[in-house]
């Protein structure tokens, strides 16, 4: 069995919901599971602090978690075009697994939510696929075999699963984003299965 970690930020919930379709999508793979795991907050305040046990969802993701998966889905709600600060925080401190090379090799794909249809949902998921191109990961996007990626007017693009949420962070996920990232996380573990029992062979 091999662990895909599914790490994610959300403040609103629907980053979060987007992890738990990919996590669906996942085990729907023979031989995988995923792992969901989220990221604190940063805070404004240097002397503020989060416990060390979120108050509810995944668990806070450690080094561990990335040296140990088979795969990566990083999701993150979109902050003017770009990644939340406390996905870019974590990310920043793995410069030990990057000396290392405990990433090269491995598959990831990126998911992301945003307010508007045009509020930066591909320039997010681009940004979030740059250090992990640095960590020598390889990158996992939605083909357009998967029909919903040519019908939808709502979220998805072939850089990763993605969400439109409102203004107000309150339309629910559509029946095509809900595919989508299914379909995004079945392909990100059956490409980490290939990639695991090609390097056992």
């Amino acid at each position: 069995m091999i662990e895909i970690l599914v790490l994610y930020y959300s403040q609103g919930g629907a980053v979060r919901e987007l992890a738990q379709l990919i996590a669906r999508g996942v085990e729907s793979v023979d031989g995988v599971q995923a792992r969901l795991r989220t990221v604190p907050k940063v805070s404004a305040n240097c002397e503020a602090t989060e416990s060390d046990i979120p108050a509810s969802g995944a668990p806070y993701a450690e080094l561990k978690d990335l040296e140990e998966c088979a795969g990566l889905a990083l999701g993150s709600p979109t902050r003017f075009g770009n990644m939340a600060a406390s996905v870019k925080y974590f990310l920043d401190g793995t410069s030990a697994l990057w000396l290392q090379g405990a990433l090269v090799g491995k598959p990831a794909a990126v998911f992301t939510s945003s307010g508007s249809l045009h509020g930066g949902n591909e320039t997010t998921l681009i940004t979030m696929m740059l250090p992990l191109l640095h960590h020598g990961m390889l990158i996992v996007g939605l083909p357009y075999s998967e029909p919903d990626l040519s019908t939808t007017s709502t979220g998805g693009t072939p850089y990763g699963a993605s969400h439109i949420g409102g203004i107000m962070d309150d339309k629910p996920i559509s029946d095509e984003e809900r595919r989508l990232s299914i379909a995004l996380g079945k392909r990100l573990a059956e490409t980490a299965l290939k990639l695991n029992t090609g390097s056992n062979s």
